[in-house]
């Protein structure tokens, strides 16, 4: 392995141009390939506060139509939210998850104040207990509201670190009174500050659903503004819990349909790959779509550097030949030359591998954090988000893929050279 390492270094400083182009070329394919990677995986890689995503089944809305509409699961239904009585029937009525916990899929703006300081807005979430078993948030002071707090509709509140200084100039502020769009609400606990993602967790302030009346806001007594995130106790029990949740949801359905409704499920719940995956509420996930999308994405950033690289593995290969054919007629087979010529392209192909690699992290840190949230600025990023051993390993896979694309051809050929044509400088 030495002695290819240092074959290797040494084509290289032979032809630093054809060198320079090959390694940057491949360090540009891996650095695009890592960008789209690390867009998809902080989307569904588990860090708190939604360190159990790899096992959610989130529901976040419903679809119902009427007979009067001429609904079908294709045509005529509406689709939203929950009602918060819908979420206590069906996901509540459930006894194998670890936990469930339902709140508001998308943040609403409030204005905030306390005496002697100029009003600002905030992004508040409203939630029910359950919520704060879905989710692991790192309590500073306090803590979460309980499902007493829930049921009698306190005006209470958890509130982010930053947010707690920007009131009282301190987090230590369990107890203290600030107003929500003009209402007094107390604090409860102080957490972490939370990035922005984290697809159902992020927001400035919680507070219960019931101290504002989100959990009334409904029409057809089942359709609201509310979501809901199931939370198996491990991998291996989500089966048992969607046949749970199917014959719950049987059950809730004799009474709808009773009274003209008929909810179109569509596969629901999603675990949280094909949750954000789906983007319309009236049509049902198509995962194997989204994985072909992708799969000819990767397709095409790997084949075109793969070709060029090829051409110039070839170029180096022409300056070779001689070399190759004195092997030849020393007793070298075929075999070892190909292998030995295959093993210099993977370590140069590593090499560029890891430029791009490390590249694609400094882009998403330095400069490329709104690529991340499309266009938003993206809040308390960490390496953990974005890098881990999949990361890894997926870099080593599309390295190993350009190598093997880029190297086979070029390797074959200079192993079946004519050993009297190589070391005439012939081409044959």
């Amino acid at each position: 392995m030495i002695r290819y390492f240092k074959q290797a270094w040494g084509s290289l400083r032979k032809q630093p141009l054809l060198s320079i182009i090959s390694i940057a070329g491949t360090a540009l394919a891996i650095f695009l390939i890592m960008i789209i990677v690390m867009i998809d995986e902080v989307k569904v890689v588990p860090f708190a506060p939604e360190s159990a995503r790899d096992r959610w089944l989130v529901q976040t809305g419903a679809s119902i139509g009427n007979k009067e509409w001429g609904s079908t699961p294709d045509n005529n239904s509406s689709n939203g939210g929950m009602s918060y009585e819908t979420i206590r029937r069906t996901f509540y009525e459930m006894e194998l998850p670890e936990a469930v916990g339902a709140f508001t899929w998308s943040n609403t703006e409030s204005h905030l104040s306390v005496p002697g300081k100029t009003p600002f807005g905030a992004q508040r979430k409203d939630t029910d207990h359950g919520f704060w078993k879905v989710m692991d948030f790192n309590f500073i002071s306090g803590g979460p509201y309980d499902e007493a707090d829930v049921e009698s509709g306190l005006q209470v509140a958890v509130i982010s670190e930053k947010l707690a200084r920007k009131l009282f100039d301190t987090t230590d502020c369990v107890g203290r009174e600030f107003s929500i769009d003009h209402v007094p609400y107390r604090v409860k606990g102080v957490v972490s500050d939370v990035s922005n993602m984290t697809s159902h967790a992020f927001a400035n302030l919680w507070v219960p659903l019931t101290s504002n009346g989100t959990d009334k806001f409904t029409w057809c007594s089942y359709m609201g503004s509310i979501s809901a995130i199931i939370v198996p106790k491990s991998k291996a029990d989500i089966p048992a819990v969607r046949e749970e949740y199917n014959k719950v949801w049987d059950k809730f359905e004799d009474e709808v349909k009773e009274a003209g409704w008929e909810f179109y499920r569509r596969k629901r719940p999603y675990d949280q790959e094909t949750a954000v995956s789906t983007r319309w509420a009236n049509m049902e996930p198509d995962t194997d779509a989204v994985k072909r999308h992708d799969l000819l994405v990767y397709t095409i950033l790997l084949l075109i550097p793969a070709i060029n690289l090829s051409s110039m593995t070839q170029s180096r290969l022409r300056h070779r030949r001689e070399e190759i054919g004195v092997r030849r007629a020393f007793g070298a087979t075929r075999t070892a030359i190909m292998s030995e010529i295959f093993i210099e392209s993977l370590i140069i192909t590593i090499i560029a591998g890891l430029i791009g690699l490390i590249l694609s992290i400094a882009f998403i840190f330095l400069g490329g954090k709104t690529v991340l949230a499309g266009g938003a600025i993206v809040t308390g990023l960490t390496l953990g988000m974005v890098f881990n051993a999949k990361v890894f390993l997926t870099a080593l896979l599309f390295c190993f893929l350009m190598n093997l694309i880029s190297a086979t051809f070029p390797s074959w050929q200079a192993a079946r050279t004519n050993i009297v044509n190589a070391l005439s400088g012939g081409n044959k």
